[in-house]
């Protein structure tokens, strides 16, 4: 596990799947490439699409070659040099150079900004202290400019026992702590809360929700943010290998704030 993911499953109930935009989304195979093409459209009505492409070749894997429409490119490839080693490099806007090693119950990560060659990060987390228990930290460091020096560190840990899973971790230098809970009630029914702890404010409830699994029509989930923002989505299988998202939000009870968004994918 890497430490980006030690609050994922709490984080991923109360973000995947909400949406304002409407998407459509089609892969298939040409010959040994993977193709995707992904139409989207604006709030004023155009569409834009992005093209993309994976495939692997003499060891090296180009996980995603894709062309927007702006012109713009988003280069990311990844090369398995050795047994627990995995090299990525991404461009998009910048270029980042990447290294991920596991051994054992440790994952280790590291990038490079090796287009301005500005800012190194490294994240590690060990797995496996205890059982169920994951503990880690990352740390950034800017190496040219004026803002030299140590610019970011936080750690963080997470619990699992059962259906209950909870996690902590820092954020801005330990100034502030955002704490996650997600718990299963049964197979189809999870809850999930998402909170912020600092000395300016001792507890900030940013969303409350859950997920249910027990419908024949698909997942529904809904939530409730802080912003008195509330949420809600439908996640369906509409037809075989066709999956609908439609998602919906308010606020307060202002009906002119209602926002919605669906996407397909197939």
């Amino acid at each position: 596990m890497k430490f980006s993911d030690i609050s994922k499953p709490s984080k991923d109930l109360l973000g995947d799947d909400y949406t304002s935009s409407v998407t459509l989304k089609a892969k298939g195979k040409a010959g040994p490439i993977g193709v995707t093409i992904e139409t989207e459209r604006s709030p004023a009505g155009t569409l834009s699409s992005k093209v993309g492409g994976k495939f692997s070749y003499a060891g090296l894997n180009f996980d995603k070659l894709q062309g927007k429409a702006d012109g713009s490119t988003v280069l990311e490839t990844s090369l398995v040099p050795c047994t627990g080693c995995k090299m990525t490099f991404k461009a998009n806007k910048g270029a980042d150079l990447g290294i991920e090693y596991t051994a054992g119950s440790i994952t280790t990560t590291g990038s490079l900004d090796v287009l301005n060659m500005s800012k190194l990060s490294a994240s590690s987390i060990c797995v496996g202290v205890a059982p169920g228990v994951n503990v880690g930290g990352d740390l950034s460091y800017n190496i040219s400019g004026d803002k030299g020096g140590l610019s970011s560190y936080n750690m963080g840990a997470s619990y699992s026992n059962g259906p209950l899973f909870a996690s902590v971790t820092s954020a801005s230098k330990f100034s502030q702590f955002n704490v996650g809970v997600l718990y299963k009630v049964n197979s189809d029914l999870s809850l999930a809360s998402s909170t912020t702890h600092s000395a300016s404010k001792s507890c900030d409830v940013l969303a409350v929700g859950g997920s249910y699994s027990g419908l024949s029509l698909g997942t529904v989930k809904a939530k409730l943010g802080s912003n008195g923002v509330t949420s809600a989505c439908l996640v369906s299988e509409v037809a075989p290998k066709v999956n609908l998202t439609a998602s919906g939000s308010i606020s307060g009870g202002d009906l002119s704030t209602f926002k919605y968004g669906f996407g397909i994918t197939m």
